[in-house]
């Protein structure tokens, strides 16, 4: 009989192979000591990425240091507190930001990318730089792109607002989805063709989960990069448009080789 408080639990070794919180085992009727301190440690990091500012100095920097002409620009939510009480601000351009903005529009572009705090400002702040890069390379060099906008307080929807301002066919919205106990640093994408004020979720594609433990930078990239030709070649996103970039991939595979 084994001297441990702890009764292990028979699914034990499925841990190694994910993240969730499964077979914690039991101390008596309640969690081991170590598992209660393990879902603390989680639980604050989730309401640390909420809550931290996205430091939009150093995401500038980075991205000007990758050659990418920047703008910034914030919602209309005064503050965290009133962007998490009120959405619909979120998703709503300030009217100065919108003025500074259309300064430096570049208006009828293929792409405006906005990048968004979102709900993790640490999911912006570590993966926007190494995915745009990854992006690059999927694309045509003639690929013309607004200003990579850098929004705070930002929504999804605010997206289309600062795409519209550009006149650009493709809106990406980058942005910090809402934190798990297991990833807290979560990024989405968000793809709408013709952005305009109005647009809602229906119209729009979505990639989730990208950071290096979930969807890597280069997938990610590869099946942003696909919808793109995809939604320009037929003139929209949204549920009428799905993700079938793995069966380009296959046809790759499959194709015949020239090589003799």
């Amino acid at each position: 009989m084994s001297d441990s408080p702890v009764t292990p639990n028979p699914w034990a070794q499925w841990r190694s192979a994910t993240p969730a919180r499964l077979a914690l085992g039991r101390a008596g009727a309640g969690m081991p000591t170590d598992e209660t301190l393990r879902f603390g440690w989680a639980h604050a990091m989730a309401r640390d990425a909420i809550h931290a500012a996205l430091d939009v100095d150093a995401l500038e920097a980075a991205l000007t240091a990758q050659r990418w002409e920047v703008a910034r620009a914030r919602s209309r939510a005064a503050d965290r507190t009133e962007y998490l009480r009120r959405p619909d601000l979120g998703r709503q351009l300030d009217e100065d930001a919108a003025t500074r903005l259309l300064g430096d529009r570049r208006y009828g572009c293929d792409v405006c990318v906005v990048v968004g705090d979102g709900l993790s400002s640490l999911a912006a702040a570590r993966h926007t730089v190494p995915l745009l890069a990854a992006l690059r390379s999927h694309l045509p060099p003639d690929t013309s792109f607004a200003p990579v906008v850098i929004a705070t307080q930002a929504r999804v929807a605010l997206a289309d607002e600062v795409g519209e301002l550009f006149g650009a066919a493709l809106s990406v919205m980058l942005i910090g989805e809402r934190p798990g106990l297991s990833s807290p640093d979560s990024l989405g994408i968000y793809l709408t063709h013709s952005p305009k004020r109005g647009r809602h979720d229906a119209e729009r594609n979505c990639i989730s989960n990208v950071r290096p433990e979930g969807l890597p930078y280069e997938v990610a990239a590869f099946k942003l990069a696909w919808l793109m030709r995809e939604s320009l070649r037929r003139g929209l996103t949204g549920i009428g448009l799905k993700d079938e970039s793995d069966l380009a991939v296959l046809e790759q595979r499959q194709a015949p080789s020239l090589a003799r």
